[in-house]
C-alpha cells in the first residue's frame, strides 16, 4: 500500500497536484494556497530537471535488478544513453520531487511540517524495500529537493523584494544598488 501511495511523488501526479494546488487557490481566491501551488511546481520542476541531468549520466543497478541477475554497476555514461530503467537507480527521483514539494508546501504552511516530512520520509524510505533504490540513491534525491526547493525560495525572494522596491516607487536600479552598499535612489517628489 505505501509503494502505490508513494507513485504519487512520481512526476506525473506530482505535477497533478501543484496544478490542483495553483486551480484551487485561484478559483477559491486563497492567495496563500495559489503561492504554495506555484512554489510546489516551481520546486518540483527544478527537482526533477536536476534529477534527470543527473540519472542521464550516471549509470547504477537498481537493487532489485542486482539481486535478481547478480550484477551491480556503477559508472558514468559520457554518452548520456540512459534515462530510465534497471540501470538508473541515482538519484531518487520520488524522493527530489516529494522533499522539494514537501518543502514548498512548508514555506506558506509551517504548521504542515509533521505531515508533509512524514509523507517526504515514507516517500524516500519505502524505495529500498522495493527495491527500486539504494539508501545513498534516496539522500541524493532528497539533497536534490531540498536544494531545488531553496533556489525556488530565493527566486520568490527577490521577486517578492523587487515588487514591493516598485510598489515602493524606488528605482529599478535599488537592487544593483543595495548589493554594493549604496543608498537606493529617491524619486523625485512630485
Amino acid at each position: 500500500m505505501l509503494g502505490i501511495a508513494s507513485e504519487l511523488a512520481d512526476q506525473p501526479p506530482l505535477i497533478g497536484i501543484c496544478l490542483a494546488t495553483i486551480g484551487s487557490g485561484a478559483a477559491l481566491r486563497r492567495p496563500r494556497l495559489l503561492r504554495a501551488g506555484l512554489r510546489m511546481l516551481a520546486s518540483a520542476l527544478v527537482a526533477t530537471a536536476a534529477k534527470a541531468v543527473i540519472k542521464h549520466h550516471v549509470d547504477r543497478t537498481r537493487p532489485r535488478k542486482m539481486l535478481r541477475d547478480g550484477r551491480y554497476a556503477l559508472r558514468a555514461d559520457g554518452k548520456g544513453s540512459k534515462d530510465e530503467g534497471p540501470w538508473n537507480s541515482f538519484p531518487s527521483g520520488h524522493t527530489a520531487g516529494a522533499v522539494a514539494v514537501g518543502r514548498a508546501v512548508t514555506r506558506e504552511y509551517p504548521a504542515a511540517l509533521p505531515a508533509t516530512g512524514l509523507a517526504m520520509a515514507t516517500v524516500g524510505l519505502i524505495q529500498l524495500p522495493r527495491g527500486k533504490h539504494f539508501a545513498s540513491d534516496v539522500l541524493a534525491g532528497a539533497m536534490i529537493g531540498a536544494l531545488s526547493e531553496a533556489l525556488v525560495n530565493a527566486a520568490a525572494r527577490r521577486l517578492r523584494e523587487s515588487a514591493f522596491r516598485q510598489r515602493r516607487g524606488e528605482a529599478p536600479a535599488s537592487a544593483a544598488c543595495a548589493r554594493r552598499g549604496w543608498r537606493s535612489p529617491r524619486p523625485a517628489p512630485a
